[in-house]
């Protein structure tokens, strides 16, 4: 059972509230940063475990936010259903407690993400190529939530290489946010490892989640997000090193 002390209960709220601007700013971003953080903290799994209230909750609400979910949810289908898959595949080592391990795959996956969104130039997937192409990104998105509880790589590249509108690619993310959501949980309570203690203060987090949301709103009228973003990037990339690190010493 985690240990829900004080420091640790602020330590939550306060990365919640973070992670909540983040996405305020930048329409994504929650679990990478409070995966990124509390993973440092705590195991990756009991992160995982915290993960999955707000999570769910501020995902499903970008989801319905749009126009076309029922055209996104034909056209990416078999991204989905891949992402649930792999992620029950992939969630063995989350859920083995092997915390040096998850902790390096964690920081890997931060790092992967990071330096693509940082220094990889913006890709175009052809039409013809799609329906190839989305079951082998849905697979490896399902592979590495499973193992890390990260589900930024590569579902977010690739649906912004599909040159979806605006619209349509927030709300694309959320879709996929949302499935990779409801399957962590899926997959952790079937390994016996989403426990109801945690799942209490999972809920609790909403509230700065959403706190930090409306904050972020507010922060994007007043400062670049292309700059917030930058240096957003700049920090998961230094973390996700130094968890990598730590991981192989």
């Amino acid at each position: 059972m985690m240990d829900h002390s004080t420091w640790l209960v602020a330590a939550i709220f306060a990365t919640f509230f973070a992670a909540g601007i983040v996405k305020g700013i930048t329409g994504m971003g929650l679990p990478t940063v409070a995966m990124g953080v509390l993973g440092a903290l705590i195991s990756p799994l009991a992160a995982a475990g915290l993960l999955i209230v707000p999570s769910f909750v501020t995902n499903v609400w970008q989801l319905l936010a749009g126009p076309s979910f029922g055209k996104l949810v034909l056209r990416l289908w078999l991204l989905i259903a891949l992402v649930m898959a792999g992620t029950f595949a992939g969630s063995s080592l989350l859920a083995s407690g092997n915390s040096q391990l998850t902790t390096g795959a964690l920081g890997a996956a931060l790092v992967l993400y990071a330096a693509h969104a940082l220094f990889a130039r913006q890709l175009r997937v052809p039409a013809k190529l799609e329906p190839l192409m989305s079951p082998v990104i849905g697979l490896a998105t399902g592979l590495l939530t499973g193992a890390t509880g990260v589900f930024v790589v590569p579902a977010v590249p690739y649906l912004q290489a599909l040159g979806l509108e605006k619209d349509d690619l927030v709300q694309a993310l959320g879709l996929s946010f949302t499935v990779s959501t409801i399957a962590l949980a899926g997959a952790l309570a079937w390994h016996g490892a989403f426990r109801i203690d945690n799942l209490a203060m999972s809920a609790l987090a909403i509230i700065p989640a959403l706190a930090g949301m409306g904050a972020g709103q507010i922060i994007r009228n007043r400062v670049s997000p292309a700059s917030f973003r930058r240096w957003f990037l700049v920090c998961l990339l230094l973390l996700g090193s130094e968890m990598v690190i730590k991981a192989l010493l």
